[in-house]
């Protein structure tokens, strides 16, 4: 080729280039370019509080969609190395963190405190308890860019919960000021040790043995095949108690320190790490305890009853993760196909690309609505609301569930949009589609979630709870008839499904009722927030969700909403502060 046909090449690929630039979001604030996040804030925080927190919101919002995404990736390109040893020799295990993540760490913990905002009275400039909902908006903004240390945050904040809730007040003394201090160096994180090779979901397999001492402490000995932060300053681990009962009866709940009384480190060893497919930021690993020092949480033989507690509540976070994950997928895909253009138009404008935005936006949203509802449960049940708990314990796995599984598909359908760019590693689609794999998995597969939504029927009456709870929303929602009556059948014959999973012989059906009671709340929530924001697009997205998600659907037949079912544009109200039902 000669000088001259080189240099017209080169023209020619600058200038179309400059012509057709791949779409770039770049750093935005992730918090002012979510109407729909500040508008649903708007109606489940009291009006005082939300202002308030706007410059807080507006903080995390913009460190999450700019330096925060930056050292993300960095953090994921870097994992964290298990040190054996000091140079000279002496067994000093130290796991080193790239100081990308040191410097979200400082960020999450420090800054904003999201492990200790649920359990202290005077965070981020407001005096007095705050409602869950406002560590799980903050948090669902960070998870946006870091799922990593999400795992750590929600781990020491469920420690945290559980120790006050079930440990002796001598120990609570000792240990609870470190867990919430705010200074950076002086803090200390929280991880679970429950995990064994042969006790994975069936904890009654549990091997580690817990031997009593003479000082009122336990001796710890076994191993623990996943223990996500191992390096933590406590861990709460499962342990079978020396000469107890089999099964789960035998099994008590215990605090770990990492360090012990006179500065020395306790007798547990770090095997090794584990080379994960996501979380790649944050270290996970394999545990062996050789009489390690620990102390009894509450009553002995009830450590699986104790720890579920525990579980329940990383699993709220597990969905509150999946759904903030879910919304940066969608809003990187709506904005590529809003600035590329395709065939003369912007790809926004193609008829398969709306639909395929619109089967990103309706699990994304259900989701987001699922955190708010189930937040809003738990503030009720801690407060001691009646039917407060029983609400909670089916939205709990009802949430880990099905937003952990739509995160998996939403995420890669989401890098599909970006199309060739979105395989490769400097854009954030891959580190969501690897991340996203993880909440069907933690705290609980699938199945076992599953099951747990039939076991909240069984043991707690959930399902009556639930279907007053979503009624009353109705009520308040001032639908279009025929939808109205349409949500009113679908959630009758899922509540009949939901039984017959929870029936003598049903648990075939677990999946099925846990979907079908999930697709019908999150449609129901969806409508009755549309109407008290005013938002007609969320009220769109209540009737696909149940159009599609839910009535059955002819696959040779055009879906499309039924005419009657549309009302008029929802009227915003000024009275956008309303309890939730």
């Amino acid at each position: 080729m000669s000088a001259t046909d080189q240099t017209q090449m080169s023209a020619l690929a600058q200038a179309s280039a400059a012509a057709h630039p791949v779409p770039d979001r770049g750093h935005v604030n992730l918090y002012t370019t979510d109407g729909e996040l500040r508008s649903l804030l708007a109606l489940y925080l009291p009006a005082d509080l939300n202002a308030h927190l706007q410059p807080w919101f507006e903080r995390m919002g913009e460190l999450a969609g700019g330096v925060v995404d930056d050292w993300a990736l960095e953090a994921d390109r870097n994992p964290p190395t298990l040190q054996m040893r000091s140079r000279s020799g002496k067994d000093e295990q130290r796991i080193h963190k790239h100081p990308a993540y040191v410097e979200m760490e400082k960020i999450a913990y420090q800054q904003f405190g999201l492990a200790a905002i649920s359990h202290r009275e005077d965070m981020l400039g407001w005096t007095g308890k705050m409602p869950p909902i406002v560590k799980y908006a903050l948090t669902y903004l960070f998870v946006q860019s870091e799922f990593g240390l999400c795992c750590p945050l929600s781990m020491t904040d469920s420690l945290t919960r559980t120790l006050k809730k079930y440990g002796e007040q001598g120990l609570v003394d000792k240990y609870l000021p470190t867990l919430l201090a705010m200074d950076f160096d002086s803090s200390v994180q929280g991880s679970m040790f429950m995990t064994e090779q042969a006790a994975g979901s069936d904890i009654a397999n549990t091997m580690t043995i817990a031997s009593p001492q003479d000082d009122g402490t336990w001796r710890l000995y076994g191993e623990k095949w996943f223990c996500s932060n191992p390096d933590a300053g406590f861990a709460m681990v499962l342990a079978r108690v020396e000469g107890g009962p089999p099964g789960m009866k035998g099994i008590s709940l215990f605090l770990l320190p990492r360090v012990l009384d006179d500065g020395s480190t306790n007798h547990y060893h770090i095997v090794r790490l584990k080379d994960k497919l996501g979380t790649r930021s944050m270290a996970s690993g394999e545990i062996r305890m050789e009489g390690a020092v620990a102390y009894l949480v509450g009553e002995q033989g009830r450590g699986f009853v104790q720890m579920a507690d525990m579980v329940n509540n990383s699993r709220l976070s597990n969905g509150m993760r999946s759904a903030g994950m879910m919304r940066r997928a969608v809003a990187e895909a709506e904005f590529i196909a809003r600035e590329r253009r395709a065939f003369g138009r912007q790809l926004q404008d193609l008829p398969l690309m709306r639909v395929q935005l619109d089967k990103l936006r309706v699990p994304a949203e259900q989701a987001r609505t699922m955190v708010f509802q189930t937040a809003a449960a738990l503030a009720r049940s801690d407060a001691g609301e009646p039917d407060a708990y029983a609400l909670l314990r089916i939205l709990t796995p009802m949430i880990k569930f099905r937003a952990c599984r739509d995160a998996r598909k939403v995420t890669g359908d989401a890098m599909e949009v970006r199309g060739g760019c979105g395989y490769i590693e400097e854009w954030a689609d891959p580190r969501l589609v690897r991340d996203a794999h993880l909440g069907s998995i933690w705290e609980g597969t699938s199945n076992i979630v599953a099951l747990d939504v039939i076991r909240a029927i069984r043991r707690e009456g959930s399902l009556p709870v639930l279907q007053a709870h979503l009624r009353g929303l109705l009520a308040d929602a001032d639908l279009a008839p025929a939808y109205h009556e349409a949500l009113e059948q679908a959630l009758a014959r899922a509540a009949q499904l939901a039984e017959r999973a929870a029936g003598d012989g049903g648990e075939h059906l677990a999946r099925q009722a846990a979907t079908a009671l999930y697709n019908c709340t999150t449609a129901i929530a969806m409508a009755w927030e549309a109407r008290k924001t005013g938002s007609a697009e969320r009220l769109r997205l209540s009737q696909l969700a149940l159009l599609h998600r839910v009535l059955p659907r002819d696959p040779l037949a055009e879906a499309v909403l039924p005419a009657d079912w549309q009302a008029q544009k929802p009227a915003p109200r000024a009275d956008v502060h309303q309890k939730t039902h």
